[in-house]
């Protein structure tokens, strides 16, 4: 259980800062509920598909001080009712872990529901604090195969599957997130890999199947990159279905966001 902050403590914490992205206000696709999602700066991930690449870069973002994001959650909180409240998502928020959790802490003192949307790779001291501070966890797992989840994001999937361990251990109630991109993570035999690996999992909640789309591909024109997965196509309906029907084979629920 938290301890109530002193006046001179909530001072110093809330002159602290976070860079941020965006902030969306009535967010209904990351977490229950109404949430109000702070989109933060930097990740460490190069994701093919990411439909915002300018959440990538380290040195961007606007300076927020928490206080200023404190009092965002406030103004909304009537709006989020029994099941709504913030997220923190990115960009990969945990790069900040060492602030958002100080930010966390206070939201939950003031009986704001917190939700971390995180890709899982990184595993620290402030990591550890921002998940006690966490109500619930979305977890991104791009893939079950070790070399698809490299080339779709540059990085080994070995981490995050470690910080779904870690969450199942630690008693942490969570949410799986998987894109489904045809002909990239759409593969039958991967779909039942990832389920029979998760399917002891008893703080799984509910998976998630994201669909591929290409809203953000506009950005990475701006940015000066090309499309990495240009003329791929959207998923059909049959193609949803297939991989949702997989999925609940081993998850307690499945939805198609």
């Amino acid at each position: 259980m938290s301890t109530i902050t002193t006046e001179n403590e909530l001072t110093q914490t809330q002159q602290k800062t976070l860079k941020v992205h965006s902030i969306e206000s009535f967010g209904t696709y990351d977490g229950p509920g109404i949430r109000t999602v702070f989109f933060l700066q930097g990740c460490l991930f190069q994701c093919l598909y990411c439909a915002n690449p300018d959440t990538m870069r380290m040195n961007s973002g606007t300076i927020t001080r928490l206080s200023q994001l404190l009092d965002t959650a406030l103004k909304m909180k009537s709006f989020f009712g029994t099941d709504g409240g913030v997220t923190a998502s990115g960009g990969e928020p945990c790069l900040q872990a060492n602030n958002l959790r100080l930010l966390f802490k206070e939201l939950r003192e003031r009986d704001i529901h917190t939700c971390l949307d995180t890709n899982g790779y990184i595993m620290n001291k402030y990591v550890v604090d921002l998940l006690e501070q966490t109500d619930l966890v979305l977890l991104d797992v791009k893939h079950i195969e070790p070399t698809i989840h490299k080339k779709i994001t540059g990085q080994s999937n070995a981490k995050t599957l470690s910080f779904a361990r870690y969450l199942e251990d630690q008693g942490k109630p969570f949410w799986l997130r998987y894109v489904l991109v045809p002909g990239l993570s759409d593969n039958a035999e991967h779909l039942h890999k990832l389920g029979v690996h998760f399917q002891s999992y008893r703080q799984i909640k509910k998976l998630e199947i994201q669909p591929y789309h290409r809203l953000g591909e506009y950005k990475w024109k701006e940015l000066g990159r090309k499309y990495p997965l240009e003329g791929i196509p959207e998923n059909t309906a049959e193609q949803l279905e297939k991989a949702k029907q997989i999925f609940e084979l081993y998850f307690q629920e499945v939805v198609v966001n």
